[in-house]
């Protein structure tokens, strides 16, 4: 509880210092940026009467973007950043809901616990064979939840063997700078010591581009990026 405690406090000082540069800008993608939508099939668990229709998946939506500085953050935002306790505060929750995943897309830093309720009416499982994170959860039921810390930086791809339509992806990032935009792609990363950086924004139907930036103190620095199916 200390830890954090200190962890806080250090955050919202830097945060609210006068030497703190800050990035923000807007993800542009191919059309309206709301994402076009594939109805997932009917896909009843096997040994239940009743079934359920997966949600449709929209795809090349902006707000699936993850931006973030590439690479660790410098001096003792590298040191905040790599501990514990703040990767914990940017930890997450990978839902099952209406046969699907919801997030879709899940940044969180390395060191992160991430939770897995089933708010779904039947079981469902949760696994990835992806490098940084190999699990598998088994199966379980509605109000259950299981949970894991992500220790690794990189591309988790999530599953469900019984629904082969569900799919979610967990970006595991080494600092803890980074964010999602919103519905117009705006968005602002968390505040920075001036410097050169590069920004990464990825997207799990877009691919992802990068550009360097230099921001210098108490600056505001604007930036767009562009995804291209």
């Amino acid at each position: 509880m200390r830890h954090h405690a200190i962890v806080t406090f250090v955050l919202l000082l830097l945060a609210t210092s006068s030497e703190a540069a800050t990035i923000r800008g807007v993800v542009r993608v191919p059309g309206p940026g709301s994402g076009s939508s594939s109805p997932g099939p009917s896909n009843p668990y096997p040994g239940r009467a009743s079934s359920m229709r997966a949600s449709p998946v929209k795809r090349g939506a902006v707000t699936d973007a993850v931006v973030s500085i590439a690479g660790p953050a410098p001096g003792l935002w590298q040191g905040l950043a790599n501990d514990a306790s703040a990767s914990a505060l940017r930890g997450g929750r990978l839902a099952q809901k209406n046969q699907g995943f919801v997030p879709r897309v899940l940044p969180v830093t390395v060191g992160a616990r991430v939770d897995f309720p089933n708010q779904d009416p039947i079981y469902h499982n949760v696994f990835s064979v992806s490098p940084p994170k190999r699990f598998d959860l088994g199966k379980f039921g509605q109000g259950k939840s299981k949970s894991l810390v992500f220790d690794k930086a990189g591309l988790v791809n999530v599953y469900c063997d019984i629904h082969s339509n569900m799919e979610a992806f967990i970006v595991v990032l080494p600092n803890a700078w980074f964010a999602q935009p919103d519905a117009e792609g705006k968005f602002t990363l968390p505040p920075l010591p001036a410097g050169t950086y590069t920004v990464r924004v990825w997207h799990p139907d877009l691919g992802d581009q990068t550009a360097s930036v230099t921001v210098g103190e108490n600056e505001t620095r604007d930036v767009e990026l562009s995804l291209a199916p």
